[in-house]
C-alpha cells in the first residue's frame, strides 16, 4: 500500500515575486490515483515537482504517512517521478534502463537489481523487450520503460508529469488503461499531473483543478463534472451552458430565459446574484417529465460526431449548446422548445453575490 500523502500550505514564486502557487492543501489518500488538472502554467507541474523535492517551496510543509519531509532529498523520499519525455538513455537497453534506478538507489547486489528490474519490465508487460534498444521501441513502448524504472525502486508514492502527452490519441487510450491497472495491482499511491480533461476523468479516483496557482476544487470525477463551485471548473470539466440570474425563492433563479428551479446543497437568500450550468446533454427536445423546466430558443447550426450532433441554438442568454445522439434531421432558423429536468440545472456556489 502506498503513502498517505499531505500538503499543508504550500506556495511557490519564480524570479521577480511572480506566484506560481498560492498556499495549498491537499490529501493523497494511500493507494489512490490522484490527479492535478489544469492548463498549462497554472501550478500543477510545480506542485508536483515540489512533491518530488526538485523545487524548494517558499512556504508549507509536505507530510509522507505523517512524517515531515519537506527538506529531504528527493532520493530520501522514496517517491519515483515519470517524466514527460521519458527521460530513457539511448545508449542503454531496456533493461538496463530500468537497473539504473535501482543502482542509484545502491545497496543491492547484482542479482537483486537484475531481478527487480525483470519484475517490473514485466508487470508493464515488457519482459520479452529486456535486451532491446531504446530507439527501436515504439512511443508507447518507450513509455512503460520509463513507468517500469519507477515502479522498480518500489516508490511509496508514483509521481507522473504529463506521461502521455507525446503518444498519438490511440496510445494515449490504450495507456490510461494501463497505468490505471498497475496503480491499482500495486496499490501505489499516484500523484497524476494533466491538462487533460478526459485523461483525468477516465482515470482518476479524484482531482483537484487548479487555474493561476489556486487550487479551485477537490473531488470525484463525477462530482467536478456534475456540482462544480464555479464557472472555471464547470467550463474546464466539459461543455457547459452558463446562465446568470437572481435567486427569487431559494430554490429558483430568474434568468434572461424566464424562471429556473435548480439544485444546490444549500438553501439560498431571494436576491442573491448567481450562476446555473447545464449541460449539454442535459437538454431535451422532448419533455421526459411533467416536473421538466423548459426555455425557447433558435436553432442555428448543427456539428455531426459521428454518435452525437451537437446543436447551436440562440437564445435570450445568447448561445446555447445542445447535445443529443443519434438525432432526427432537423430545421435550421425554427425556434425550438427545449426541456430539462430540476436536478439538471446546477447552482455554482462560487458565483453566488
Amino acid at each position: 500500500m502506498g503513502s498517505q500523502v499531505e500538503i499543508r500550505g504550500i506556495s511557490k514564486s519564480y524570479v521577480k515575486g511572480k506566484k506560481v502557487l498560492e498556499p495549498i492543501d491537499l490529501t493523497v489518500k494511500p493507494g489512490e490515483i490522484f490527479f492535478l488538472l489544469g492548463s498549462s502554467g497554472c501550478g500543477k507541474s510545480t506542485l508536483l515537482r515540489t512533491i518530488a523535492g526538485l523545487l524548494t517551496p517558499d512556504s508549507g510543509k509536505i507530510f509522507f504517512d505523517g512524517k515531515d519531509i519537506t527538506d529531504l532529498a528527493p532520493e530520501k523520499r522514496r517517491a519515483a517521478m515519470v517524466f514527460q519525455n521519458y527521460a530513457l538513455w539511448p545508449i542503454m537497453n531496456v533493461q538496463e534502463n530500468v537497473e539504473f534506478g535501482l543502482k542509484a538507489m545502491g545497496g543491492l547486489s547484482s542479482q537483486e537489481v537484475k531481478k527487480r528490474a525483470l519484475e517490473a519490465l514485466d508487470h508493464v508487460r515488457l519482459a520479452d523487450y529486456a535486451d532491446r534498444k531504446i530507439q527501436s521501441l515504439s512511443g508507447g513502448q518507450q513509455q512503460r520503460v520509463a513507468l517500469a524504472r519507477a515502479l522498480a525502486v518500489d516508490p511509496a508514492v508514483l509521481l507522473l508529469d504529463e506521461p502521455l502527452s507525446n503518444l498519438d490519441a490511440r496510445l494515449r487510450d490504450e495507456m490510461r488503461l494501463e497505468i490505471r491497472r498497475i496503480c491499482k495491482e500495486r496499490s501505489l499511491t499516484s500523484i497524476y499531473v494533466t491538462h487533460d480533461r478526459r485523461e483525468a476523468l477516465s482515470m482518476a479516483d479524484r482531482i483537484a483543478v487548479l487555474n493561476n496557482g489556486i487550487l479551485h476544487q477537490t473531488g470525484t470525477p463525477r462530482e467536478l463534472y456534475c456540482t462544480p463551485t464555479d464557472r472555471f471548473v464547470a467550463c474546464f470539466l466539459g461543455d457547459a451552458n452558463i446562465l446568470p440570474g437572481k435567486v427569487v425563492d431559494g430554490k429558483k433563479i430568474e434568468t434572461a430565459l424566464g424562471v429556473l428551479p435548480f439544485r444546490s446543497e444549500k438553501e439560498i437568500p431571494a436576491g442573491t446574484e448567481a450562476e446555473v450550468m447545464i449541460r449539454p446533454p442535459a437538454f431535451s427536445f422532448n419533455r421526459t417529465s411533467g416536473a421538466d423546466a423548459s426555455v425557447k430558443a433558435i436553432l442555428k447550426e448543427g456539428t455531426y460526431l459521428g454518435e452525437r450532433t451537437e446543436w447551436l441554438l440562440d437564445s435570450a442568454c445568447g448561445n446555447l449548446i445542445v447535445s443529443e445522439t443519434f438525432p432526427p434531421i432537423r430545421e435550421f432558423n425554427q425556434e425550438c422548445e427545449l426541456f430539462v429536468a430540476p436536478e439538471n440545472i446546477v447552482l455554482l456556489p462560487g458565483s453566488c453575490k
